[in-house]
């Protein structure tokens, strides 16, 4: 019987990785016009894999990988009570498993790694019209913090 697999992601995992960034990428394209054209990338991810400051995930479903997310520590505001915070991002879930849970198991994965590099506060950025991300990320815990509000194309 086939099952989800969640481990860390390796270098071996690179091509299908930028394949999700992309998809990411397109995803979020209507939700923001200020994104310059293809070809753009967010992400090091072969950094992030190496890195001893992030954790990329992945989830495999009959040796295919089908999710992924990174949790990356970074430096909290100097006036909170935490010095650092786990970052989310690269949350992704191909559109052949969505529906199944997989974004809340990344979650977790991101969470554990984050508890057992002692941090206590986890924050990810999601547009704010995108409200089916938004229920899968209150789903895992999450709860609405600040708006980031802007002007663009200033004349």
């Amino acid at each position: 019987m086939s099952e989800f697999i969640t481990r860390s992601a390796s270098l071996g995992d690179l091509e299908t990785l930028l394949e999700f960034e992309q998809g990411i990428i397109a995803f979020e394209r209507p939700y923001d016009p200020t994104l310059k054209k293809d070809p753009i990338s967010y992400y090091d991810l072969g950094e992030l894999i190496k890195s001893n400051e992030a954790q990329v995930v992945v989830i495999e479903f009959n040796g295919r990988l089908v999710a992924s997310g990174y949790a990356k520590i970074r430096p909290a505001k100097p006036y909170l009570y935490h010095e650092t915070y786990s970052y989310l991002g690269f949350m992704y879930t191909h559109p052949d498993f969505r529906g199944k849970g997989l974004n809340k198991k990344v979650v977790k994965a991101l969470r554990d790694w984050s508890i057992s590099k002692g941090i206590t506060e986890i924050r990810l950025t999601v547009y704010d019209e995108n409200d089916a991300a938004i229920k899968a990320y209150e789903k895992a815990g999450f709860k609405k913090h600040i708006i980031e509000m802007r002007i663009v194309d200033l004349k």
